[in-house]
């Protein structure tokens, strides 16, 4: 236990669910429920608190976490992930010691910087200055530990600028680069982040993700949620994946990553659209047709990573003399783009308009180029070049199977995003 950053127990979290009141008829009646308010929110805390495991919960109650248990040690930087809804924030909560657990126990040891909401902490009539010493009192910081560190918390946030300026003008990104730039210089043993990266541009991105990198080589502790998996898998050494309030596996990144993509998407090699009223689209363009099948087969034969494949779009273009082109990105299990690929050596689309009507775009993948393991086609529609006029971000989905001939002795998952048989030759020198 001695190195130990991190302990939760058995932990449920129980959420009354609540509702607008009606509004009273009298100064009387509303004189009475007020009197009566403390000992109904008293019994009301106390069903909360009372956790006997049964399925017969109240309609009014929802449980965010369900007997959740797991440790953290001191240096470890551990992910949690999992959809909307599944518990992870409810989690880091805890944890902090914002939110008290309805059962079981979160325990750590060290002092906490968090990074839970954009602009936890920040008062938005005190300045970008005034608040990064109001944050860094919250955190734990001494105001002379404020005083050596601002120059530096200024200048990675990016907001020297308006740091003067109240936060209620900053823009959520601004908001949310001062957070994380107070919360990751207070020197905590343990950092906690939700959601960091959702909000920023790429190069905030990538400076976070230097700093957390920073803040895990000096052996401190991190618990890192997140929705990017490639931030995730980069960065922490084992993952927690959280689903309707419980554990559903944890691990090594890779394969917990992977299985939690394999499970949010389901088959789809095949989506057709007769009635172009429904079809998904807009007034410019509409599909008819999304398909993904073996070269010499159907959407519905066995893919392995040596058969060569086909891709095939049909769409209605709406607009007289368009000029159209597809752009389709595949992304592998993982959540890594495995390439990007357009038709801009085809003789149809250089300069040519399109005129109103049905089209068809073909794509050959070849075999002995994919890696095995689920992947989804994203499919955009692009106009002169560079206007997306159309995008489904999940138009295809596909499993791609291995190949036991191909294994040899070899029975672990072969790492990246393609997996090409590349010619090899060996001879013997002396």
């Amino acid at each position: 236990m001695s190195n130990i950053a991190v302990l939760v127990e058995n932990v449920s979290k129980r959420y009354r669910i609540g509702s607008r009141k009606k509004a009273h008829d009298s100064l009387a009646v509303a004189l009475f429920d007020f009197i009566k308010r403390p000992s109904r929110n008293l019994k009301r805390l106390r069903e909360l608190s009372t956790f006997d495991g049964s399925s017969n919960d109240s309609e009014n109650t929802i449980w965010a976490l369900k007997g959740v248990s797991l440790d953290v040690k001191q240096g470890e930087v551990v992910g949690i992930i999992g959809r909307n809804g599944s518990g992870k924030s409810t989690l880091l909560k805890i944890i902090s010691r914002i939110t008290e657990p309805t059962k079981g126990r979160g325990e750590t040891i060290g002092r906490i910087g968090s990074l839970l909401e954009v602009g936890t902490g920040f008062h938005p009539e005190l300045t970008g200055r005034e608040n990064i010493y109001l944050n860094g009192a919250i955190l734990g910081m001494k105001k002379v530990e404020i005083d050596h560190k601002f120059d530096e918390i200024v200048d990675f946030s990016g907001v020297e600028k308006f740091i003067d300026t109240p936060v209620k003008r900053y823009s959520s990104g601004m908001r949310v680069r001062l957070a994380f730039a107070v919360a990751a210089h207070v020197e905590p043993e343990i950092l906690l982040i939700d959601e960091v990266l959702a909000v920023g541009d790429a190069a905030f991105q990538k400076r976070c993700l230097g700093k957390m990198e920073d803040v895990a080589s000096e052996g401190r502790t991190i618990i890192f949620v997140s929705h990017n998996m490639t931030a995730i898998q980069s960065l922490c050494e084992r993952v927690i994946w959280l689903d309707d309030g419980k554990v559903v596996e944890e691990g090594r990144p890779d394969s917990v990553v992977s299985k939690y993509l394999q499970a949010s998407f389901e088959t789809l090699t095949e989506q057709l659209w007769d009635d172009i009223t429904i079809a998904p689209g807009n007034d410019r363009v509409r599909l008819h047709l999304a398909r993904i099948r073996p070269e010499k087969g159907s959407p519905l034969d066995r893919i392995s990573i040596r058969t060569p494949l086909v891709m095939e779009f049909e769409y209605w273009n709406l607009e007289p003399a368009a000029h159209l082109n597809l752009s389709v990105c595949l992304y592998n299990e993982t959540g890594v783009m495995v390439f990007n690929t357009a038709p801009v050596h085809e003789p149809m689309w250089q300069g040519r308009p399109f005129p109103i009507g049905l089209f068809r775009s073909q794509c050959r993948i070849p075999g002995d180029l994919l890696n095995d393991g689920m992947h989804r086609v994203q499919l955009l529609v692009v106009k002169d070049q560079g206007v997306v006029v159309f995008r489904d971000r999940s138009v295809l989905v596909f499993d791609v199977a291995d190949d036991s001939q191909m294994r040899g002795e070899w029975h672990g998952k072969w790492r990246g995003a393609v997996r090409p048989n590349l010619k090899w030759e060996t001879e013997h020198l002396k």
